[in-house]
């Protein structure tokens, strides 16, 4: 659904305010609900908007993990140390080139304080450790690794856990939600559902109100001192889409189907700046746990990274450098140890008894696959991966008999909906979002073209350009966006 977003409005021109407070926040996210609360707790009055009938948005459709470290009480009850030095210098990795290093080294700093915030709101998270590659573990253990034991990192940061999953039956994000818009309610946070913020309201160059499209007619809602977009990212907008980020056009989308790049474009019409727009996460559609006992390789047979590593970036790079023609192959071994609750259905699309019957199969020119595992077992049998240095847990010389799986048709079921079964050329390969958003600071000020804060105006979560560079971690939107939605909720509200 595009975004219907209108120039901004001058005081001058307002006639009549519906409504006043000193603090209004565009989406009921994850983002949003943190901001308001945090405003609140500041004592400033606060309207919450809301285009849809109610809240949750993609946060609630989310896996619900949160990228937590520093020594969590649930990393410690897991037996594991952490630094939040040690956690900062892995995600300007994982998350760059380019990630903000003034951003993630507040975020690390900060990360016990803010598991302390969101359990303290009843947010849950369970004191056991999952240590299968997995999307989203089929228990309700709160640790999971998120390629922190994987190369390139594994040699240049301490190691250890940091995927907090929220306790539930299934996808944790609608439990996430559930608690913070429990919290919501318990104050005296307005709530106004079916919503729509069309255009900005400007005293000079400060943001001083939006106007909102509820049931026909437009409302003139004034911000005493701020308004914080947090409406989402902007994958649902085709026209965005093909304009910042042509590689997503049509991939599977993950998301409510709603994140249409509203904010952004209300924070463009007044002049924001933005940042990595044509980056985003890639949940390609292969089971982690057979790549990590498996190879991924291209349509040339050939491997492209190191398997056992975060799968979303495999995802990145099967996307922006092989066009998602990439393969698993595996053996029967492998297959068979991997069971239903983490298979997810999958089966492989060819079985073969020899590789050079596979390459056949697969389309692979005629050697190209049979050198590869070739090479791969040689080393494999010697516990190394000179190519990519992947961990000696997961090598194993491959025998026959083969299978392969196609990126482009690999879920029989997904976790908890065939979320990635979208239409379009890429069909279900992967399911994607966006990570760029607008320009802010470490305290979520909107900033123009130059750099400069816009007065009054704020953002937090995917409307944002949070934590990342180019790189994704499961975990740094839901916890960017909540540590981000509180750090503007308190600005805004001082």
């Amino acid at each position: 659904m595009a975004a219907e977003i209108l120039r901004p409005l001058s005081i001058n021109e307002v006639t009549d305010w519906a409504d006043t407070a000193d603090v209004v926040i565009i989406g009921y996210g994850c983002a949003g609900a943190a901001a308001a609360l945090t405003a609140h707790e500041q004592g400033a009055s606060v309207i919450l908007l809301e285009m849809l009938s109610g809240g949750g948005g993609s946060s609630a459709m989310s896996g619900g993990e949160m990228y937590l470290g520093g020594g969590t009480p649930t990393q410690r009850a897991c037996g594991f140390d952490d630094t939040p030095e040690a956690m900062a210098e892995y995600l300007i990795g994982a998350l760059g080139p380019n990630a903000p290093e003034d951003k993630i080294r507040l975020y690390a700093q900060d990360s016990l304080e803010h598991y302390d915030w969101l359990t303290g709101y009843g947010v849950p998270f369970k004191p056991s450790f999952y240590d299968e590659p997995s999307w989203v573990p089929p228990t309700d253990d709160g640790l999971m690794w998120l390629g922190e034991n994987a190369a390139p990192f594994s040699s240049i940061t301490p190691m250890a856990p940091r995927g907090h999953r929220v306790q539930s039956d299934g996808f944790g994000g609608k439990v996430l939600m559930q608690h913070l818009m429990a919290a919501v309610e318990a104050t005296e946070v307005r709530v106004q559902n079916d919503s729509r913020a069309v255009r900005l309201i400007l005293d000079g160059d400060r943001v001083a109100g939006v106007v909102v499209r509820s049931f026909g007619e437009n409302r003139a809602i004034r911000a005493n001192k701020g308004v914080i977009i947090t409406t989402g990212g902007f994958i649902d907008n085709p026209r965005m889409v093909e304009q910042h980020a042509p590689q997503m056009i049509g991939v599977g989308t993950n998301s409510d189907g709603n994140d249409n790049g509203s904010g952004i474009l209300l924070g463009q019409s007044v002049g924001a700046g933005v940042r990595r727009m044509s980056a985003g996460q890639i949940g390609i559609a292969f089971v982690p746990a057979f790549m990590t006992r498996g190879i991924v390789v291209n349509w040339q047979g050939q491997r492209i990274i190191n398997e056992d590593v975060y799968p979303g970036r495999v995802g990145q790079t099967a996307l922006y450098e092989h066009d998602l023609e990439v393969w698993v192959i595996l053996d029967e071994q492998a297959f068979e140890e991997v069971s239903d609750d983490l298979s997810w259905g999958a089966r492989p699309h060819h079985v073969a008894e020899t590789v050079e019957e596979l390459e056949e199969l697969c389309g692979f020119p005629a050697g190209s696959l049979r050198d590869t595992i070739a090479f791969y077992n040689e080393h494999a049998a010697r516990g190394e991966d000179p190519l990519f240095g992947k961990s000696a847990r997961w090598l194993r010389p491959l025998t026959a008999p083969f299978g392969a799986m196609n990126v482009r048709n690999s879920f029989a079921e997904s976790p908890e909906k065939a979320r990635n079964d979208q239409a379009g050329p890429k069909g279900s390969a992967a399911g994607v979002f966006t990570i760029g958003g607008l320009h802010t600071t470490v305290d979520g000020e909107v900033c123009d073209l130059v750099g400069e804060p816009i007065p009054g105006l704020y953002a937090a979560g995917r409307a944002s350009s949070g934590l990342h560079g180019w790189g994704y971690v499961s975990g740094t939107s839901l916890g960017d966006g909540t540590y981000f939605g509180r750090r503007a909720g308190r600005a805004a509200a001082g």
